[in-house]
């Protein structure tokens, strides 16, 4: 399946029925008086977070969204019948934002959260609605109103506890293969992973979301390689894994590269908890790999994880680190949603 984190619709809630003139003609009653009955309501365009979605493939081939019309009135007081209302249906994590693509409508992150996105016209009254003792036999009725529509933009961004990032062939991919069940593609070229991916991690009896993006090269807020679009997926990670590959000419130089995309990109990922690691640390020497370790030490101003995921050196230490950090940010959660505890003295 293409996974597809971006899309761009055009929905359009039903216009509402007109209403009816019409008037009550039968045999021996000579003055029936109107009985034209209303237009029914236009039906809604409503997006819907649900369980088993993980892209936004259902919108590739379809970006016209438009909910059915009400009925008309009718005769003999007959009401038209509201329009059915369409439903989208979309993976948690999905925000939508109005046609500039900036400002946020809604925000779906739990399975089951509904949003109106537009709301139906209202139908027109029928001119059995206008008759008064003045005006016994009205001959107009309403139209109905038209149905809300604009354009909008849905953006996913993926829902997990820890995210990893780095430069390009830090070897991501292959700690997270490790990990996880997750089998994303593996090669020693840069630029190997092109789409997130997403894996369960589990670890004393623990489990947490890891999130693999696409890595970041220096210019990448400016659209060089393939840019940091991706970084929409990490903003809502509580601690991210920042793997700095051992192999590379200068580790310490390598992590502060990454570090200014992610205060260049914004939305607060540089204040983000970090976990810092020198990956493929079982292609080194000894030298080289106190060498670089120091270097890194140097550039984040704490002490990096030596790990190695082709050797299994340092995983469980990098997934202890991460999970304590992730434990910590869900009991702050829990915490901070609880009712407020009720203060004073009872008898």
């Amino acid at each position: 399946m293409k996974f597809l984190d971006q899309a761009k619709i055009y929905v359009k809630a039903g216009d509402g029925g007109a209403g009816c003139v019409s008037f009550r003609r039968e045999k021996f009653i000579e003055f029936g008086g109107p009985n034209g009955g209303d237009g029914g309501r236009g039906g809604d365009v409503v997006i819907e977070c649900v369980q088993g979605l993980n892209t936004l493939i259902d919108f590739r081939f379809q970006q016209h969204f438009k909910a059915r019309i009400g009925e008309h009135g009718m005769g003999k007081d007959r009401h038209g019948a509201n329009g059915t209302a369409i439903v989208l249906k979309v993976p948690p994590g999905t925000e939508v934002l109005d046609e500039d693509g900036e400002t946020l409508v809604a925000d779906l992150t739990e399975p089951g959260q509904r949003f109106v996105l537009c709301k139906g016209g209202n139908g027109g009254f029928g001119n059995a609605y206008f008759k008064t003792a003045t005006n016994q036999a009205p001959r107009h009725a309403n139209p109905g109103l038209p149905g809300e529509e604009r354009w909008v933009w849905l953006r996913l961004k993926l829902i997990a506890d820890a995210g990893l990032v780095g430069l390009p062939n830090a070897g991501k991919s292959t700690f997270l293969a490790t990990v996880t069940a997750a089998k994303p593609k593996i090669a020693d070229y840069p630029f190997t992973t092109l789409h997130p991916g997403l894996g369960v991690v589990r670890v004393d009896a623990r489990e947490m979301v890891l999130a693999d993006i696409p890595g970041l090269i220096e210019g990448a807020h400016e659209g060089h390689g393939l840019g940091d679009r991706f970084l929409g997926h990490i903003e809502r990670c509580r601690v991210l894994l920042h793997l700095v590959e051992g192999t590379t000419e200068h580790a310490g130089k390598a992590y502060k590269t990454v570090r200014k995309e992610l205060a260049a990109y914004g939305a607060d990922l540089d204040e983000k908890p970090e976990i810092v690691a020198l990956s493929k640390v079982d292609a080194l020497t000894p030298e080289v790999r106190k060498e670089q370790l120091a270097r890194l030490k140097r550039a984040a101003g704490r002490t990096p994880i030596a790990l190695s995921a082709a050797s299994g050196e340092g995983v469980e230490a990098a997934l202890r680190a991460v999970f304590a950090v992730v434990e910590e940010a869900r009991a702050q959660e829990v915490q901070d949603d609880a009712p407020a505890q009720e203060t004073g003295w009872h008898p």
